[in-house]
């Protein structure tokens, strides 16, 4: 895959909350120096943060053929070590800052061999460079900022395909302006940079979260046109008033990373409508280099809760228990999508970069949805995520949604064990309601749940719940 930065070089790439800026040229003629300095193909550990030097280090990379490992710039360095002696990566692109604190942890040998736009590119101690598969283009966690080894190994044409669709669909050109919401290591986050890469568009680079007033001069200075987030994000949006504020360049929404409850997604969807902006809901999965399905935003009132038609170029189906395809709507059954943009597969050690494609393009989900009779599908929850309660069988991610729906403006988390469901929440909600609430609505004794009140639901840097900590303090120290 290639973006082309040496076509239109003087057009900008990307603007940060500083202002200064970066243009394809520019971009272009970083991946010249790597290419000068560190020839051939090569495996990058890519630590991200939402800047010019991160957002250039990975589209030169990728444009050079050196295969970026994407990682959070704050993840703990004994975790990145014992990546790096799983993965062995010859190369490092990091923030100035932490070059000292690699240089002191032995990550890396030597000095930087090349600084620009605020990072240094260094060579680790792993020679010679790891066999990689042609295709393989980058590699991205499914966990966040976790440290764990599973990655997912996307190719050159999956990039390109879901890039492709994604701009499609969504109608970006290049005068567009998106903001960034989400950590770029993330896929979705990635994604957003990705389509925009391909549309020659102008990509806003901030850090600054949505609770700081710089996130919103930034905003208003630069005309931002569009925002991706997550059920998290837009909570936090309404809990400062989003829906009042005053955002003449704004366009387009976009939202994945989860299901929204159902009430704020038709709020979103009453205030796009009636501001005259566009409000998509989409699905997608890291193993699909992102995105596999949206929800047209004409359609984001009459059919609320729903993630929608496949991405163009992609096909959706459900499977019963036996693996047969269900025809019929209204019925429940395992989603599978089939499209270009489908992983190679997994890695979990640097022995299984050389793989090609273990997935044949078709990707059987782990949720479960129905589809209705217009051939728009609804998540119901994820295949893992039912369980067993006084032999009833219980959605948790249900659950979830029903809390949230009926306690507006907390939060919660919902996990199940042994006949028993235990329910976080925040924001002071009592908990003899919500139990008595979600007993009603189970038809389940009041004695099958447990509430407990926390001060914050875990979140990974992509909003997402992290139920294995919960897990954990359950079972104590």
């Amino acid at each position: 895959m290639a973006w082309s930065f040496d076509s239109h070089p003087d057009r900008v790439a990307a603007i940060d909350d500083t202002g200064a800026a970066i243009t394809r040229g520019q971009i272009a003629g970083l991946a010249a120096q790597i290419r000068d300095v560190v020839p051939g193909r090569h495996l990058a550990f890519c630590l991200c943060s939402n800047t010019l030097g991160s957002l250039a280090g990975y589209a030169a990379f990728v444009e050079n053929r050196i295969v970026p490992l994407m990682l959070s710039a704050g993840l703990d360095h004994a975790l990145l070590g014992r990546l790096a002696e799983l993965y062995r990566p010859t190369l490092l692109w990091a923030p100035h800052a932490l070059v000292v604190p690699l240089v002191e942890a032995a990550l890396v040998v030597e000095p930087p061999i090349l600084s620009e736009h605020g990072y240094a590119l260094m060579r680790t101690r792993y020679e010679p460079a790891v066999p990689m598969h042609d295709d393989l283009a980058v590699l991205l966690s499914t966990s966040g900022s976790t440290g764990s080894p599973h990655f997912v190994r996307c190719s050159y044409a999956n990039l390109a395909a879901n890039a492709a669709s994604i701009v499609e669909y969504l109608e970006i050109g290049a005068d567009e302006r998106p903001i960034t919401t989400l950590p770029m290591e993330y896929s979705y986050g990635l994604s957003i940079l990705n389509a925009h890469f391909a549309a020659g568009a102008t990509v806003l680079v901030t850090s600054k979260s949505l609770v700081e007033k710089e996130f919103w001069s930034f905003f208003q200075r630069e005309r931002a046109t569009s925002f991706g987030g997550v059920p998290y994000t837009y909570g936090m949006l309404k809990r400062l008033r989003f829906f009042t504020m005053d955002l003449p360049s704004l366009k387009t929404m976009t939202q994945a990373g989860g299901k929204l409850s159902e009430a704020l997604h038709r709020e979103l969807a009453e205030y796009a409508h009636a501001t005259g902006r566009r409000f998509f809901v989409m699905y997608g999965q890291t193993e699909a280099t992102a995105r596999m399905s949206y929800l047209p935003p004409q359609r984001s009132l009459d059919k609320c809760g729903s993630i929608g038609i496949a991405i163009p170029g992609g096909e959706l189906s459900l499977r019963d228990a036996d693996g047969g395809t269900i025809t019929q709507p209204e019925i429940t059954g395992e989603l599978v999508y089939v499209g270009p943009n489908v992983s190679l597969g997994y890695a979990h050690s640097s022995d299984d970069l050389a793989k090609g494609d273990e997935n044949s393009h078709v990707l059987v989900t782990g949720d479960m949805a129905r589809r209705d009779a217009d051939g728009y599908h609804y998540i119901v929850g994820r295949k893992k995520r039912f369980i067993k309660i006084f032999g009833n069988r219980v959605n948790l991610d249900e659950m979830e949604q029903l809390i949230l729906s009926a306690f507006p403006g907390t939060d919660c988390a919902c996990i199940g064990r042994d006949d028993k469901v235990t329910i976080f929440i925040v924001d002071g909600n009592p908990a003899s309601d919500v139990r008595r609430f979600i007993a009603g609505k189970t038809a389940l004794h009041p004695t099958a749940f447990v509430v407990t009140a926390v001060l914050a639901i875990p979140k990974s840097g992509a909003g997402k719940t992290l139920y294995a900590e919960l897990e954990t303090s359950l079972a104590g120290p």
